[in-house]
């Protein structure tokens, strides 16, 4: 066993447990700090509270009062903390206390801290500042008013005075338009650390934010938590839940981290998918734990309006240590994908009843620049999952979804608008439980897939499988108990993959150049 300080600040810290396990430690590990017992824990991935600002501190994991690791940290230096209750705000989930916040965030210091205590504070959106600190006391709550009218609208896009460039601050699915500015919301800023045990809370249902969804009024709902052209962020260990729309959402950002988070949406809800880092650079997501309806970690680079423009991939994002429930994808790629994903690892996750688990979502018109490379997946836990692998670059999405120039199977002329799919690897993988199919990999046939790698891979089958398409696009018919699918691609290469139990052959391999 070792330990690991991921991350800190002046009032707590986050701990990695490696006793090679994955989400949950292999035992209960008592965690005692400079000598007295703290906690237990049965996670790989910890957070401990209550820490005294610049003071040294040794951490160790006990089992059976016998030492297995310890480490040594120092916590950060703090200069103020500023509660919020002292500005004005009541807390009594009556109030709206959104200004009172305000004026606390924008009243911080260097080297501080503002604090919720306990209580239920009332907001609409708050808006975040560079070098601040935030913390949520346990039970402390940030309880989002639901009348758009309160709400204040970013416009999509602003023209610059010389009609020369413009400045982007809406987005929807993609594309720039106008939102409501999410319940939290940062907007260039850098160096924020928003953490604790409180709870972010959007009051979302189908009388408010959900009801008829796909219809803009006023503006595109908002997100829980928006921060657009921000570095240097971190959440950390709070309940993110009842989303208006995409939970998570940093947009054109760098260097972000998810530590220790949950996000819970009902399974019913609308286009409130987990995480979407879209445009983003160097973000690290561990330890993170989503039951929700939608896809649970979502990559994405705009649709090809943001795409062709910024040529802006999202790149280099590691997920790992993470719990993916109910969702429609637990890590998705797409569809909105037209600057690119790349660099992409996702390892020692765990995921349970979603329909997929890898989902790519690509179409003929994102475009040249709509490049995915470099996705690994490896040491991953799928269980019951409808179709753990799916790469389809068919997907019908968009009001041309479904035309012919999309989902036509027949060779097109390669141009502007073609994507393409590179290398994508998927190692040291279990599947028990399957409903639909074991992998669903479907190609254009004028721009093939051009290398997938399958290593140590065993994938069984439920009892009683759902019916289900494997993937969303034309011409698919609802099956049960496929094998492995594949079409158009350029090289496959194949090592120790166990399919057991399917109906029919255990692989279906088409229009392939060359197999291992």
């Amino acid at each position: 066993m070792n330990l690991k300080i991921l991350m800190k600040t002046a009032r707590n810290v986050v701990l990695e447990i490696n006793d090679n396990e994955v989400y949950e430690t292999k035992k209960t590990y008592e965690i005692f700090v400079n000598g007295e017992y703290r906690c237990s824990t049965n996670r790989v991935i910890t957070s401990i509270y209550g820490l005294w600002p610049d003071t040294d501190y040794q951490v160790q994991i006990r089992c059976d009062s016998v030492v297995l690791a310890e480490d040594v940290f120092h916590t950060d230096y703090e200069f103020v903390t500023l509660d919020v209750t002292k500005f004005g705000a009541k807390g009594d989930g009556i109030q709206d206390d959104t200004t009172y916040i305000q004026a606390a965030i924008m009243a911080c210091p260097r080297d501080s801290r503002v604090y919720f205590p306990k209580g239920t504070y009332k907001v609409t959106s708050i808006f975040l500042k560079s070098d601040l600190r935030i913390e949520f006391a346990k039970d402390a709550m940030l309880s989002a008013d639901t009348d758009r009218d309160h709400f204040p609208t970013f416009p999509g896009l602003i023209e610059s005075f010389d009609e020369e460039e413009e400045y982007n601050l809406g987005t929807w699915e993609g594309n720039p338009l106008i939102m409501y500015s999410g319940i939290i919301t940062g907007v260039n800023v850098e160096n924020v650390i928003i953490y604790g045990q409180g709870i972010i809370e959007g009051n979302s249902s189908k009388d408010n934010w959900w009801f008829n969804e796909k219809v803009m009024r006023g503006a595109f709902r908002p997100r829980l938590f928006f921060i657009n052209h921000c570095k240097n962020v971190i959440l950390q260990g709070l309940l993110f839940r009842n989303s208006p729309a995409w939970t998570l959402h940093p947009y054109f950002s760098d260097n972000i981290g998810f530590y220790d988070v949950a996000v819970e949406n009902p399974h019913n809800s609308p286009n409130t998918d987990g995480l979407d880092p879209e445009s983003c650079q160097n973000v690290d997501i561990v330890g993170v734990r989503f039951t929700l309806g939608d896809d649970c970690i979502a990559l994405k680079s705009g649709k090809i309006y943001m795409g062709r423009k910024h040529k802006r991939p999202s790149k280099n994002i590691t997920i790992r240590q993470c719990l993916m429930e109910n969702g429609h994808g637990a890590v998705t790629i797409g569809s909105e994908m037209a600057g690119g994903v790349n660099n992409v690892i996702v390892k020692d996750c765990i995921f349970r009843h979603t329909d997929r688990g890898l989902r790519i979502k690509t179409r003929r018109g994102r475009g040249k620049d709509a490049i995915l490379d470099e996705i690994v997946f490896e040491n991953i836990h799928m269980d019951n999952v409808m179709t753990p692998f799916v790469v389809n670059a068919f997907y019908f999405c968009d009001p041309d979804g479904r035309t012919e120039y999309v989902q036509s199977k027949e060779y097109h002329p390669v141009d502007e608008r073609t994507p393409l799919i590179k290398h994508l690897a998927f190692r040291n993988i279990t599947c028990k439980d399957c409903h639909v199919a074991a992998a669903y990999f479907y190609g254009l046939p004028e721009k093939k897939i051009e290398f997938i790698e399958m290593k140590n891979i065993s994938v069984t089958y439920a009892k009683n499988p759902r019916k289900d398409v494997p993937a969303m696009m034309n011409g698919i018919e609802p099956c049960s108990k496929l094998g492995i699918y594949a079409n158009n691609i350029e090289k496959m290469s194949i090592e120790n993959v166990v399919i057991a139990g399917q109906d029919g052959e255990a692989m279906t391999l088409l229009n392939i150049d060359y197999v291992k």
